[in-house]
């Protein structure tokens, strides 16, 4: 690898985790005001709305950070192969979940970005409860958002072992370790976050 594409992969690691990764987790977090009331989420997306410079943020911590991420991703997905001899079995089955969730949450985010924000753009509607209620009571889009979200917090999780790794912050196997238990935790815990958002605003419970 020269050292182009290793600071590419350094940059790649590093965007997946500040900005996208926190942005994610808040997203989530935010969304998941949904559980206590219709006027909680509204609220809540209302104050998100109409944060200073929203535009700006949007376009230079998120979409921007997050163009350079998938492209690059989708390019690590086709050039890279498992490494048996390097990594244990464990660490190369993460490493190819790593890149399928990658697509998966690409397709996943691109399509939450069309909904969500470029129709509602264009049809003056306005980003609320009711919107994605009426979105989330479809079953075809219930299980679609269900694996989205699962699999974009995966992606978040894993990706953080592996940022661990590259920066130095985990070296050794009990270290290695530890950030495995961690990442575990950060998954189940955020994923519940993010479904059971998705599961009231679908089922209503």
């Amino acid at each position: 690898m020269d050292h182009r594409e290793y600071f590419y992969r350094r940059l790649h690691s590093l965007l997946g985790v500040i900005p996208i990764g926190i942005f994610v987790v808040q997203h989530l977090v935010v969304n998941h005001f949904a559980v206590y009331g219709e006027e909680s989420f509204n609220k809540a997306a209302n104050f998100m709305a109409n944060l200073p410079f929203v535009l700006a943020l949007e376009t230079f911590v998120i979409y921007l950070p997050i163009l350079f991420h998938a492209i690059l991703g989708v390019y690590i997905v086709f050039v890279t192969r498992n490494n048996p001899k390097s990594y244990g079995y464990f660490r190369n089955w993460m490493f190819l979940l790593q890149r399928v969730t990658g697509i998966i949450t690409l397709i996943f985010i691109a399509w939450h970005v069309w909904e969500t924000r470029i129709q509602i753009g264009l049809g003056n509607e306005e980003l609320n409860y009711s919107l994605m209620e009426n979105i989330l009571t479809n079953p075809v889009m219930f299980w679609f958002y269900i694996v989205g979200i699962i699999s974009t917090v995966f992606h978040l999780a894993n990706g953080l072992w592996s940022f661990a790794v590259t920066w130095g912050i985990a070296q050794s196997p009990r270290s290695q370790q530890i950030v495995t238990y961690l990442t575990v935790l950060v998954f189940l815990v955020v994923s519940y976050i993010g479904v059971r958002t998705i599961i009231q605003f679908g089922l209503g419970v």
